[in-house]
């Protein structure tokens, strides 16, 4: 069992930049695999980006790419999301999620969290 907890999200103007941030607690959580998910209203929960449990390999939406960046810091169990250049359509709930391997479904991933709202105005 993995618990995952999002933290960092808010309003910013298009352009900005907001870092969002996942503590993972239970058991292994470095053993896991790490992604960030979003949804918007009235849209399915998309894929945003992963990285695996080395850390090794990252993993970006062609939507996303060169604009976010995320990492994780095996020693304290965390993965971040460096958000630049924001757009309005970048306007989501962006979830966490855990799970041993990386997949762009969200039904593939086991653990998630409960989300935090992330705001773009333009």
């Amino acid at each position: 069992q993995v618990q995952l907890v999002e933290s960092g999200g808010g309003l910013v103007q298009a352009g900005g930049s907001l870092r969002l941030s996942c503590a993972a607690s239970g058991r292994n959580p470095g053993n896991y695999a790490l992604g960030w998910f979003r949804q918007a209203p009235g849209k399915e929960r998309e894929f945003v980006s992963a990285i695996s449990w080395t850390g090794a390999n990252t993993y970006y939406a062609d939507s996303v790419r060169g604009r976010f960046g995320i990492s994780r810091d095996k020693a304290e169990n965390t993965v971040s999301l460096q958000m630049d250049s924001l757009k309005s359509e970048d306007t989501a709930v962006y979830y966490c999620a855990a799970d041993t391997g990386v997949a762009t479904r969200a039904d593939m991933w086991e653990y998630w969290g409960q989300g935090t709202q992330v705001t773009v105005s333009s």
